[in-house]
Order: C-alpha cells, then sequence, then structure tokens
C-alpha cells in the first residue's frame, strides 16, 4: 500500500487545488467588479464626480488592490485544470485555454493598473483632471480592455473549458452547456450592460464548486482503495 501513496495523494490534491483557486478567483474578481459598478459611472470618461466623493474612491482602490491577487489565483486555476486533464487534453483546445485565459489576466491587469495610475493623478493635481482630455482618453481605454476585449478573451476561455470537458467528461454536461451559454452572452451582449461582466467569475465559481464536490465525493473511495488491495 505504501507505493500507492505517491501516485494517490496528486490525484487528490490537484482538483482541490484548481477548485479553491477558483473559488478565490472568483470571489476576488466579483467582488471587484461590483465596487467598481457602484462607485463608477458607466461613461467614467463624461462623469469624474465619483473622484471627490472619498467613499467612492476607497472603493475604487480597494478593487484595484484586489485585481493582482485575483489573477494570480486565476492563473493557479488554469494550471491545475490543465494538470488536472493531462494526457486527454487536446492542443487545439488546450492553446485556446491558455492563450484566452493569459490574454484576459494580461488585459485585466493593465486596465486596473490605468485605473490605479488615475486616481494617483487625481490625488497629485485635483479633481479638475477629471475633465481633460488625457482623462478621458485614459477612461476610455479602460473602458474598452475590460468591458470589450478582457471579456470576450473570458467568453473563449469558457468555450474552450466547456469543450474539453465535454470530450474528457471531467465534469457534468450542465456545467459545459451553462459555460457555452455565458460566453455566448459574454461575446454578443457585453456592451448592452456592465453587469453582464460578472457572468465570468460567477461561472468559474460553479465550476469550482462542482470541482471540489466531486474530489471530496471520490477521496474516500481512492484512500481506501479496494478490498483487495492489501491481500
Amino acid at each position: 500500500m505504501s507505493g500507492e501513496e505517491p501516485a494517490l495523494r496528486p490525484a487528490l490534491r490537484t482538483p482541490r487545488s484548481a477548485a479553491i483557486a477558483g473559488i478565490v478567483f472568483s470571489l476576488l474578481l466579483g467582488f471587484a467588479l461590483v465596487l467598481v459598478r457602484l462607485s463608477i459611472p458607466p461613461d467614467l470618461a463624461r462623469s469624474g464626480g465619483w473622484v471627490t466623493d472619498p467613499a467612492k474612491r476607497g472603493w475604487v482602490g480597494l478593487a484595484v488592490n484586489l485585481v493582482p491577487f485575483a489573477g494570480i489565483a486565476f492563473l493557479w486555476f488554469i494550471g491545475v485544470i490543465r494538470d488536472q486533464i493531462g494526457r486527454h487534453e487536446d492542443r487545439f483546445f488546450a492553446t485556446v485555454l491558455l492563450g484566452s485565459g493569459l490574454l484576459f489576466v494580461a488585459m485585466l491587469f493593465v486596465s486596473a493598473a490605468v485605473v490605479g495610475g488615475m486616481m494617483q493623478e487625481v490625488s497629485s493635481r485635483g479633481a479638475t483632471l477629471s475633465g481633460s482630455d488625457a482623462w478621458a482618453i485614459d477612461a476610455r481605454i479602460t473602458r474598452l480592455l475590460l468591458s470589450i476585449y478582457a471579456m470576450r478573451m473570458a467568453g473563449v476561455f469558457m468555450i474552450a473549458v466547456s469543450t474539453i470537458a465535454l470530450r474528457t467528461q471531467v465534469m457534468p454536461r450542465w456545467v459545459a452547456f451553462s459555460g457555452y451559454a455565458c460566453a455566448v452572452v459574454l461575446l454578443v451582449s457585453i456592451g448592452f450592460t456592465p453587469w453582464v461582466q460578472l457572468l465570468f467569475p460567477l461561472w468559474v465559481l460553479v465550476l469550482s464548486i462542482e470541482i471540489l464536490r466531486r474530489s471530496w465525493t471520490s477521496a474516500l473511495p481512492a484512500v481506501a482503495g479496494p478490498p483487495d488491495a492489501e491481500r
């Protein structure tokens, strides 16, 4: 039995690591998006009144500081998911999964950095900066990066994960089909309302909870082994 333990332990730890990383990412990103949507108006370039409100500026600052930790958790989530799929992973969809995930994190970081830079400029030069042309350009860049490009990469990521899941049968079919549905919404309807962005962390949360549930369900038989294992 001692010879089987090294093979069993990674099989038990890997899905739980993915689930924990996915839950952390979902909670951090979802909370950050809610803070941003409650603090900043949809058209950041036209309304800079939020910069004069200390409470709203504090919420935005907290959201900006949460983004790096959400990105780290998401990178961990990608790595553990790929490791869990292992040799069954399709190279084409694995490339799409990895590329879209990395692009999503990169654009998420850039948009958060631009917002953080705008807040620092306002703190040092005053709220009158919010009416300048530079402010309007930075605001529109941030909106395009987060609402259009990053979220569409999130939709592509969901399609890749759902397709791999259906082919390898590593998760229930309803989770994969819900991923397709959410991805279509992100790809087509992202410009209608910014609250649609919450679909991505919500789906990752559902996926992570399902992975955690399945890992706990299969943990006891995997540790105990078949009755004849010790004979």
